[in-house]
């Protein structure tokens, strides 16, 4: 079984989504999906409303994960580690003991064709940042779930 985590800062808006989205296009026999913040601020909180709303708008239902901090732990639980920004890859690239370990870790939007970098925090925006998110997170999935197919 592979095991992919997605980590954006808070856990409550990008990789809450992203890892709805990557659930919904992978058969859960065979890859496992979770997600962590780099930091702590909303442990055991439920996503942000919106980002429940958006992904409620295209028939995910995220609303029953909970917000859990990045550990070490998780270099060894799992095979993949995408983050959505440069400072979410400098924060767990810190934490990484071996180059094994750093190279578990990538931007999301490198799994797609996209010309950014970076998926942005909706969190201090309007209702349709999340969107926007939704729909470059899911592009960037869509792009994991055939490769992991193909293995």
């Amino acid at each position: 079984m592979t095991k992919v985590l997605m980590v954006c800062l808070g856990n409550i808006c990008r990789s809450p989504l992203a890892e709805g989205i990557l659930q919904s296009k992978i058969d859960p026999e065979k890859v496992f999906v979770d997600s962590a913040g780099t930091a702590g601020y909303h442990i055991g909180n439920q996503p942000d409303k919106r980002s429940i709303a958006v992904a409620q708008k295209y028939g995910l239902d995220i609303s029953k994960q909970k917000c859990r901090k990045f550990s070490v732990q998780d270099f060894m639980d799992f095979d993949r580690i995408y983050v959505m920004d440069q400072s979410n890859y400098e924060n767990v690239i810190a934490l990484s003991k071996n180059e094994e370990e750093k190279n578990k870790v990538k931007l999301l939007l490198s799994a797609g064709d996209s010309t950014l970098i970076e998926v942005p925090d909706p969190y201090y925006g309007g209702e349709d940042g999340f969107e926007a998110v939704f729909q470059m997170i899911d592009h960037a999935c869509e792009a994991i779930a055939t490769e992991l197919i193909s293995k």
